[in-house]
């Protein structure tokens, strides 16, 4: 396996850019600066995570929404939970698994930070 500048094999330090979400995707966006595949991961899981934690912000302290907003929590939270497993095996088995919109931002975004 490929080292990373972590010292983390490749495959890990993919893993583990979606660990604690959007703060672990910032983390190693900073860190990382050669591996294509750690940076795609963190970029994804920045966006998708913070993404999330954004609109559960707002949905959350918006007095209309809210009424109705703690009803979709629970399966929302369910299905995050199952992504964010599933992206923390996809980046560990070595596949950078793109999500169908997220995915696509992530490169393009990835495409104009300078390294």
């Amino acid at each position: 396996m490929e080292k990373t500048d972590s010292g983390l094999d490749q495959n890990l330090a993919g893993a583990l850019t979606y660990f604690l979400g959007f703060i672990t995707g910032i983390l190693f966006l900073l860190i990382e600066k050669k591996s294509r595949f750690v940076r795609f991961h963190a970029m994804q899981s920045t966006i998708l995570f913070g993404g999330a934690f954004a609109v559960n912000f707002v949905f959350g302290y918006v007095p209309v929404i809210n009424v109705f907003w703690w009803i979709l929590t629970i399966p929302l939270g369910f299905l995050l939970l199952v992504l964010w497993f599933y992206l923390m095996y996809m980046a560990y088995q070595g596949k950078e698994y793109k999500l169908p919109v997220v995915g696509e931002i992530a490169e393009k975004q990835l495409g104009k930070l300078k390294v």
